[in-house]
């Protein structure tokens, strides 16, 4: 997008997909609202601070919830459709009953499109015992790179590497030098917002209008 390779970005589609089709008694599977329990709150909040973070709060909200897995409570099936300011569409897809992921992501361009699938390394490597200061630690191999281009002149698009720890030196600075924050307030109610107008149309089978702040 910075590099104008894309052109003007018609459509953002973001994932996080898994597959988990056994319940399991945790905070997740909760339907107390101050559990803030369900896929929505879960995985949801993270796909829509990126498109919010991308391309600015949305006028319009439209969802679909689902419950699919057998003994589940609170909702393990989701897609969010937000329209940005000016006209910039987020599809956003969020499950734990994905036997098979889609794309991580894919953006549609008016001059180009980027695709690209499979989850950030981090997780995985922190869960192994790697560190940020450990060699490799949140770099993508080459195999994994997506695609940039039209259809027969695609490259593979190195993808930078993922750097989970700056996230709380930009909390430390916050708190002793007076920096900025990493998220601020303001983008925290929006995603709520949207979350909550998210719940709504799905309940309602409606679109529902976000309005300004």
């Amino acid at each position: 997008m910075a590099s104008g390779a894309l052109g003007d970005v018609r459509r953002f589609e973001s994932r996080f997909e898994r597959w988990r089709p056994e319940v399991r008694e945790s905070w997740k599977e909760s339907t107390d609202p101050r559990d803030a329990g369900g896929i929505l709150f879960d995985l949801g909040s993270h796909l829509i601070d990126q498109a919010v973070a991308l391309f600015g709060r949305p006028a319009r909200v439209y969802a679909e919830l689902d419950t699919r897995r057998r003994g589940a409570a609170a909702p393990d099936d989701a897609f969010v459709a937000l329209t940005h300011p000016g006209g910039v569409r987020s599809h956003l897809w969020m499950s734990a009953t994905a036997a098979q992921q889609g794309p991580r992501f894919r953006v549609l361009g008016d001059r180009a499109s980027y695709t690209v699938s499979g989850m950030d390394p981090q997780e995985d490597q922190l869960r192994a015992g790697l560190t940020p200061q450990d060699a490799g630690y949140g770099i993508v191999p080459a195999e994994s790179h997506g695609l940039l281009g039209v259809p027969g002149e695609a490259a593979p698009e190195p993808t930078a590497p993922g750097a989970y720890q700056e996230f709380y030196a930009g909390v430390v600075r916050t708190l002793r030098d007076g920096a900025p924050p990493p998220t601020t307030l303001a983008d925290a109610i929006t995603g709520l917002e949207v979350i909550e107008a998210a719940a709504r149309s799905a309940a309602e089978g409606a679109v529902v209008g976000l309005g300004a702040r």
